[in-house]
């Protein structure tokens, strides 16, 4: 049996729904990322599981206890927002004491838990400072050390990181997995940052208009989208219309261009129209490139990237995106060149819904 089970949860506001008939079973020291733009119920859904808000349908359940008439208080829940909630009359010490204070328990064992957490978080040589003497990324900590001292059963994170600057948010996140793991605490995190979500999780879920559009691990999400919407959603994407030729054979034109796919076009005729998903990383215009289906189209921008420069090609009407490394010793290619752009044929995707 799972450890958090979400069943048949929906949530209105007023006329409004804002969560539809959502379900999701997490299991015991899984992390799992709910992931999607602002308004798509993510943070809703949180809400619900830490008792902030109730659903107006469906059962939360946590370790096979019902948790729809419990308060917050009840459910051994620790909860990180995106602003850190630091006491700021209170020492970092005190801070992370303040649950086992409330919780009852005597100073010696407040003492040596306090003392472990901020050593878990590598804080403990500023236990008497108080937030508005630390950074950003050390309030951060020190609100993840309050959540887990008193030994939730789960940890919940909204969207912790957002207001840290890019290198400490990359360096924090790698810190809460390996916190997370160490623990093996059942973790939900936050998020509307792709690569948090498909850097630090075990399952992604993929939230669009109160709906999960897809479940799955960071490399099911990625590379096998269940809809449009993930598609082009999680990471870059080309998303190209093409036309069936030959449906018995998988035979599609994209522009002036005949290809044949790996995946079965189903009951498509002669004539219709197929989305397809191509991720500008699956292809090479290198001599000797490897693949299986080519495409071949005229160069009408490149843009240096760092690492990577991205160069987009017309194939007829549609425009391709493709990446290729940066190498100090070789040019792009040029605006107006013609190229050939190789992959394998696994690697266009078709989009049905």
């Amino acid at each position: 049996m799972s450890f958090l089970t979400l069943t048949g949860i929906q949530k209105s506001f007023g006329p409004v729904q804002v969560v539809k008939d959502f379900d999701m079973a997490i299991e015991k020291g899984e992390f799992v990322s709910f992931l999607g733009p602002s308004g798509c119920g993510k943070t809703t859904v949180l809400r619900m599981v830490a008792g902030f808000e109730a659903p107006s349908a469906g059962t939360i359940v946590i370790n096979g206890r019902n948790q729809n008439e419990l308060k917050p208080n009840q459910r051994n829940i620790g909860m990180v927002f995106q602003a850190y909630a630091l006491f700021p009359n209170m020492t970092v010490h005190d801070n992370v004491a303040f649950g086992l204070k409330v919780a009852g328990m005597d100073k010696a064992a407040i003492d040596a838990r306090v003392k472990e957490m901020l050593g878990l978080i590598h804080l403990g040589h500023l236990a008497d400072r108080f937030p508005y003497q630390m950074s950003g990324g050390q309030q951060q900590r020190v609100a993840l050390a309050r959540a887990l001292a008193p030994k939730p059963q789960v940890l919940l994170l909204d969207e912790p990181l957002s207001a840290l600057d890019a290198k400490i948010r990359v360096s924090l996140r790698e810190e809460i997995r390996m916190i997370q793991q160490q623990l093996g605490i059942t973790t939900v995190f936050v998020t509307h940052d792709q690569e948090e979500a498909l850097s630090i999780s075990d399952r992604i879920v993929v939230m669009n208009a109160g709906r999960a559009d897809q479940i799955g691990t960071p490399f099911d999400i990625y590379n096998r989208p269940a809809t449009r919407f993930v598609a082009s959603f999680v990471g870059t994407l080309n998303l190209i219309e093409g036309t069936v030729v030959d449906p018995t054979a998988n035979r599609i034109s994209i522009g002036d261009q005949d290809i044949t796919l790996r995946e079965p076009l189903g009951p498509a005729k002669a004539g219709d129209k197929v989305s397809l998903a191509l991720r500008p990383e699956a292809g090479s215009i290198a001599e000797g490139a490897r693949g299986d289906t080519a495409l071949t189209g005229q160069v009408i921008s490149s843009n240096f990237l760092g690492s990577v420069i991205r160069t987009r090609m017309k194939v007829g009407e549609p425009v391709i995106s493709f990446d290729m490394f940066n190498a100090p010793g070789r040019n792009p290619p040029a605006v107006g060149e013609v190229v050939t752009l190789r992959f394998t044929a696994s690697d266009l995707l078709i989009i049905r819904e």
